[in-house]
């Protein structure tokens, strides 16, 4: 591990990155709505697990080989927008399938929970993972933050695990409280109309920062 004081710029630097909004948090977001409590902290768990994947390729060099090799780099930006762009559409699906004015409302107190919507747990877990893993803004911002908090004199590869791992917990916890507010909003968003509304701009939003993405130069 850094240092006393490197650790807590750390700290400080991955808490404000891990608040700002993203594709992260409205994917957890679109998920919870979509299958309850469950389905968004199962799709931040996936999230979460992809850091350490860039935390890995960032230890052994890999992510700099994506950014001095243009082809590997376009070919992982084009992976990345294509899956936000296949997620924008799946949500636009949605909002405009009939089904979605069929979807029951339980009456209940406001302090009840709202039944769960369709959730699979590996379904969840690995649009989180990918999300998180084709992004690369990620990677190289993995390349470029982490090596600053690294000891040259320790072994690269655990530190930036260890590293990853902080990243993890306030990850998930943030999201996990980004699906609460979700869930208990959910009485008012399970309507037809709001449900549509709602996967209708998380669709669009999703294709539209795809786009971006596909067209953005390294």
């Amino acid at each position: 591990m850094p240092s006393t004081e490197l650790f807590w710029t750390f700290l400080i630097a991955i808490s404000l990155l891990t608040i700002t909004p993203g594709v992260d948090t409205l994917l957890v977001m679109r998920n919870t709505a979509r299958g309850g409590l469950k389905d968004g902290v199962m799709s931040s768990f996936g999230i979460c697990s992809g850091l350490f994947v860039h935390a890995a390729l960032s230890a052994v060099g890999i992510s700099l080989i994506l950014l001095q090799t243009a082809w590997a780099f376009a070919l992982l930006k084009w992976v990345g927008a294509a899956y936000l762009v296949w997620l924008g559409i799946a949500s636009l699906r949605q909002a405009f399938s009939k089904k979605a004015d069929h979807t029951p409302v339980r009456k209940e107190p406001s302090t009840a929970l709202p039944a769960a919507g369709d959730y699979r747990p590996w379904r969840s877990f690995r649009e989180g993972l990918l999300s998180n893993v084709l992004n690369p803004k990620t990677a190289l911002f993995y390349m470029a933050f982490l090596p600053q908090f690294i000891d040259p004199q320790g072994a690269a590869f655990s530190q930036s695990i260890a590293l990853a791992a902080v990243h993890f917990v306030l990850a998930m916890v943030w999201q996990t409280v980004v699906a609460g507010m979700v869930l208990h909003s959910r009485r008012w968003v399970a309507r037809p109309g709001l449900k549509r509304l709602m996967h209708g701009l998380t669709g669009g939003v999703f294709v539209a920062l795809g786009a971006r993405l596909a067209v953005t130069q390294p």
